[in-house]
């Protein structure tokens, strides 16, 4: 039996003791109900203070009978209580400590700004990807409301330098700012990149007209608009729905048919320095690769078979997603 519903059976056994102490004393000395209800409370309290009235025999019997059983459940009753609040404020703090040391061992992890809507999506698909990440948020109803298992968070200000620090933003390989205000979000930029000027920054753009311009002169890397990317959707949807249902298949992180994935070649991998058409990735893995960004950031979308594949280059891949994962150890080397 938990401690919750022990404790709920014993105020539940102390009521019924109060209420036999009023009935008994009302019937046995013919007390008023304030009068019988104040000799009880004193019984079982063992407060002490003065009798209403000299008790009859049968009022000495039912005081005695209240000392007995009350003054045991009364005892019982505070001791759950105490033993209730004290292991919750304990299980909280080591929890909290708990969740501390596991963000101070964390490296190349993300850091997500918001628990929002947008918010709430991200840390879904970091969640599903396994993804290594500290969310901070201010409404601790938030996040009460949607707590997940393993979730490392923290309740404070984004905005502030103390709060990014706890979360690591030094050791930080991303951050993600998705807070509906375009001043807190740009706030957090221009300190995550004063802390980190090698993090790779994502902001939410909001509707407000040279927003992303700000952000990206802030230090952005990428500036996101979820008005106009979900109003693209949308008109794609009625304009290109084949377009878009191919799209949700290649993106979508539950789909089970394919995937799109961002492959880094590293320099030890045997595709370091390798043609498209020598590599294998077509006959061996039947990934597609749909675009190569090179090293310096020129993006080559439908590479010819010819283009070589450079130390740094990213890949653009489309597969299944264990075709994929054997492609991503070789990449590695």
């Amino acid at each position: 039996m938990g401690p919750g519903r022990r404790l709920k059976i014993l105020l539940l056994m102390l009521l019924l003791i109060i209420a036999g102490g009023v009935i008994g004393y009302r019937l046995l000395e013919d007390l008023s109900f304030l009068d019988a209800l104040y000799m009880t409370i004193i019984t079982i309290s063992t407060v002490g203070f003065r009798e209403v009235k000299d008790l009859s025999l049968a009022g000495r019997i039912l005081t005695i009978v209240l000392i007995v059983f009350g003054v045991g459940t009364a005892f019982l009753v505070f001791v759950n209580i105490t033993q209730w609040v004290v292991e919750g404020e304990l299980r909280q703090i080591l929890g909290r400590r708990r969740v501390e040391k596991k963000i101070e061992r964390l490296q190349d992890h993300h850091i997500l700004c918001g628990f929002g809507r947008v918010g709430r999506l991200i840390a879904r698909e970091f969640s599903h990807q396994r993804v290594p990440f500290v969310l901070i948020e201010e409404d601790g109803e938030a996040l009460a409301r949607h707590q997940w298992d393993e979730l490392l968070f923290i309740q404070g200000d984004a905005t502030e330098e103390e709060t990014l620090i706890q979360a690591g933003v030094q050791r930080a390989k991303g951050l993600i700012t998705a807070l509906p205000s375009d001043a807190e979000n740009l706030l957090i930029t221009l300190t995550a990149r004063d802390l980190n000027p090698n993090i790779y920054i994502v902001a939410r753009g909001g509707e407000q007209e040279g927003s992303e311009r700000k952000l990206e002169r802030a230090g952005a890397n990428k500036v996101i608009s979820p008005y106009h990317i979900g109003g693209l959707r949308m008109a794609h949807a009625i304009l290109k729905p084949t377009v878009v249902d191919f799209m949700e298949i290649a993106t979508h992180s539950e789909s089970l048919e394919l995937e799109m994935e961002e492959i880094q070649i590293d320099p030890t991998s045997s595709l370091a320095g390798l043609a498209l058409k020598d590599s294998g990735i077509r006959q061996e893995h039947g990934v597609i690769i749909v675009a190569i960004k090179k090293g310096s950031g020129r993006m080559i979308f439908n590479p010819a078979p010819e283009i070589l594949m450079e130390p740094g280059d990213r890949l653009v891949a489309l597969g299944e997603p264990e075709e994929m994962k054997r492609l991503e150890q070789r990449a590695s080397g």
